[in-house]
């Protein structure tokens, strides 16, 4: 080979080999190309794997499929693997840096990959000034070959040429002519950078006589070698400049076509413009295209044709879902904003509930009754801003956040928008998604919605944004004023009946194949699984109740027979669910001392909670377990003030906190507990403790309580007083301030529980106790009277 020169050589080394089809990689350039063969991938994966480091060399006949050793040349690079990109087809585009040349010494393997032993070649150095002329000379020739040519933009070589060695001028010049892959892969195998430029001013003298003479017979000069281009970006992989230009012409007539605000378009043109300039098959001309790909796929001007029917909106909340009137209401009213009022800003709806109720298959319902497309965004442990308002461009991999995602996959700019589980979202040092949603949820704002990768404005205020949560505590304010809150509290009993029989029922029979004719189910089974299988407040553990039964009936109908048939009882429901899985909350068949119920608010709806107190001697300590929350045990301490401030009212002994402990226990310690709405209940439990006068045991009872004895208003009544109907409580106190609340409650909740309003302690002591309590002037003497007190030594 011309100029080769191999005595002196550096590391010996073995790399994974991929053989390259009529392209020869330099050092000290990057080059992109595609590999599809097996064996080519597995040499990718196995570089991949280590250090990314792979040799590369090109074969002999291109043609080949499966190249031998004798069908490769021995000299290629050593190269580092940039990235990887896996296409449509299956193929693996890859951009790599070279490094080195070598020669390979020994075949280790074939099979699955070529794996050979190379031997660095030692680079020879040569000064500035024994190669300047020639230098100077290929500078020259090659700044008039791509002026001529117009296949190489030489000012975006420049930057590459400036600053750098003899040789690394020789191998990027080499890199960017087109010629035959013998000529370069004997560039290649020149070692000496002074034969390298005069071997090169050669081929660059050769290259401009044979484009003049063309040139002569045609008005306009045609790039060189279009198949020779192809030959250096890899076949596949290379694009021909016809094929730039038409594509250039279809994204052109592509963004004129497209209804993008003026703005966009213009960003649009803008960087059409910056990928003509570029080389079809460098990295920025994938981002440039990425880009301009996702401003045609937006929607900016495209809208569902609204259903505008209420009677039919009716119709459809109706079939889709029992009970839940306020939201339908809303709903309903949404709609015939719209038929008034030509461009309403889009509604902003925050659902609130226990799991189970229905929120999220109600936006879907929703989207059904409006006639608009149905999106879902899960926001559980997303913690990067980026999620939301997307990448900038300048990031590899850059992508639209999830909300312009979400668009495109709706196809329209007005599509029914779920952001589900707001409060279930995090933050770190990437940033918070909670402060970017500020902006989406503002009806003010969303009409200028900027992604950061997009960089334009987009419209968001024609989109109706639901958002679901279990509790609003997590979600920052500022996020909660933006929302118009609609509580979706837990079901009654009856109205878990009404759902199993109507829907959950016939949802899971249809599910598993099974017709009326082979499985029924009585109101009675219904009830037992609601009692006894499921402790929730909304209905997904009955609906996996029900399927569980439903899977054992399809077992026996495939063994017995289409015509099998069961009708599921009361006391089937054992047979095919097992022992009963929760026991009811059962109070105590009497009224007992020191025993209150009290009303409790959780995520998964109401419970009764029962509080005990007793005492001990001891050192007038109060002792609370039952892991109680921070917030529950100041109640508890509030609560133990105001009664040891009633002391002497009541005729109990002052001296009493000096001698005895008092323990408080609310069962079921491994639940835990939080809240301040326990206030009254363990305020009633201490008194009945102290006084011996039992707490009645059809009485429970909610609300906080101050030092002065006063109750204070609390939260979730509607989910405490399902708690007490399902407990069967017979009355309830709650504090007057709360009696707006009962607007909500079910009429049925209502006729079966006598509601109480209270206003301080002495209203909750009259109603709670079953005898009015002590007024003596003069103090009893404790010990006379320890008979009569329920405590322990």
């Amino acid at each position: 080979m011309y100029g080769s020169n191999y005595e002196k050589s550096e590391i010996i080394k073995s790399y994974p080999l991929i053989p390259l089809r009529d392209l020869v990689i330099f050092p000290s350039t990057l080059v992109p190309f595609i590999i599809g063969r097996n064996s080519s991938i597995q040499a990718l994966e196995k570089a991949m794997e280590k250090d990314r480091m792979i040799f590369l060399s090109a074969q002999m006949d291109p043609t080949l499929d499966i190249p031998k050793p004798k069908d490769i040349y021995t000299v290629g690079i050593i190269a580092k693997v940039v990235q990887t990109v896996r296409t449509a087809d299956s193929n693996i585009k890859v951009v790599v840096e070279g490094r080195k040349r070598a020669r390979i010494l020994e075949f280790l393997s074939v099979y699955p990959f070529y794996e050979v032993l190379t031997k660095e070649v030692l680079k020879i150095n040569v000064s500035p000034e024994e190669v300047k002329d020639i230098l100077q000379q290929v500078l020259g020739l090659f700044e008039e070959y791509v002026k001529i040519s117009r296949n190489v933009n030489f000012e975006s070589i420049i930057p590459a040429l400036r600053d750098n060695t003899p040789e690394r001028i020789a191998d990027i010049i080499a890199s960017h002519l087109y010629l035959p892959l013998e000529e370069k892969q004997n560039l290649l195998e020149t070692v000496n950078p002074g034969e390298r430029l005069r071997r090169l001013a050669f081929l660059l003298e050769n290259e401009l006589i044979r484009i003049r003479v063309e040139g002569k017979g045609k008005k306009k000069v045609s790039p060189p070698g279009q198949d020779i281009k192809q030959k250096v970006f890899g076949r596949g992989f290379g694009m021909r400049r016809d094929d730039q230009y038409s594509e250039i012409e279809e994204l052109r007539q592509k963004i004129e076509a497209t209804p993008m605000p003026p703005d966009a378009k213009e960003k649009a043109f803008k960087e059409l413009e910056r990928l003509e300039s570029m080389p079809p098959m460098s990295a920025e001309a994938t981002v440039s295209r990425n880009y301009l790909d996702w401003l045609l796929a937006v929607p900016w001007q495209k809208k569902s044709r609204e259903k505008r029917d209420l009677k039919l909106a009716e119709k459809i909340l109706n079939e889709d879902h029992y009970g839940l009137e306020k939201v339908k209401e809303r709903i309903l009213e949404y709609l015939a904003i719209r038929q008034l009022v030509k461009k309403p800003k889009g509604a902003i709806l925050c659902f609130v509930g226990p799991p189970g109720v229905g929120k999220s298959s109600l936006a879907r319902s929703i989207a059904r009754a409006t006639g608009r497309k149905f999106v879902r965004l899960s926001l559980g442990g997303v913690r990067d801003e980026a999620e939301i308002r997307g990448h900038r461009r300048t990031y590899i991999g850059a992508y639209p956040g999830r909300i312009i995602q979400m668009i495109k996959k709706a196809g329209t700019k007005n599509p029914v928008f779920l952001l589900d589980e707001v409060d279930k979202m995090s933050m770190d040092f990437r940033g918070d998604p909670a402060a970017a949603l500020l902006e989406v949820l503002d009806p003010e704002q969303n009409n200028t919605f900027l992604d950061h990768y997009l960089d334009t404005e987009f419209d968001l205020s024609q989109v109706l944004f639901i958002t679901t949560a279990n509790v609003l505590q997590p979600i920052p304010k500022a996020l909660v004023d933006r929302m118009e809150v609609i509580r979706i509290p837990g079901y009654t009993e009856d109205e878990k009946l009404q759902i199993g029989k109507h829907f959950l029922v016939k949802k899971q029979m249809k599910a598993h194949g099974l017709t009326e004719k082979n499985l029924k189910f009585t109101d009675e089974a219904i009830l037992e699984i609601i009692r006894n299988y499921t402790r929730e407040a909304g209905v997904r553990n009955l609906e996996r109740e029900i399927s569980s039964i439903c899977r054992k009936v399809a077992r026996k109908v495939v063994v017995h027979g289409k015509d099998f048939s069961e009708v599921i009882t009361k006391e089937k429901v054992e047979e095919y669910l097992g022992v009963p899985k929760f026991r009811r909350q059962e109070r105590e068949r009497k009224s007992e001392v020191g025993i209150a119920y009290g009303l409790a608010w959780t995520e998964f709806g109401g419970e009764l909670l029962t509080f005990e107190a007793t005492m001990v001697q001891g050192k007038g300590n109060l002792t609370l377990t039952g892991q109680l929350g921070e917030i529950m045990q100041e109640s508890a301490q509030t609560a133990f003030s105001y009664v040891r401030s009633k002391l002497f009212e009541l005729g109990i002994a002052k001296n009493l906190h000096k001698n005895y402990d008092i323990h408080i226990h609310v069962p079921e310690g491994a639940v835990p507990k939080e809240g301040p709405s326990a206030g009254i209940t363990i305020a009633t439990a201490v008194i009945s403790l102290l006084t011996g006068i039992p707490v009645n045991k059809d009485v429970a009872m909610t609300g906080e309580i101050t030092l002065r004895g006063k109750v204070l208003p609390v939260g979730g009544i509607k989910e405490k007083l399902i708690a007490a109907h399902r407990a069967e409580v017979k009355e309830v106190l709650i504090p007057i301030d709360n009696k707006p609340d009962l607007k909500d409650i079910p009429a049925k909740i209502k006729e079966k529980i006598k509601i109480h309003l209270v206003e301080n302690m002495d209203e909750v002591f009259e109603r709670a106790l079953t005898k009015p309590l002590p007024k003596e002037d003069k103090q009893k003497d404790l010990s006379q009277d320890i008979s009569k007190l329920s405590f322990t030594n």
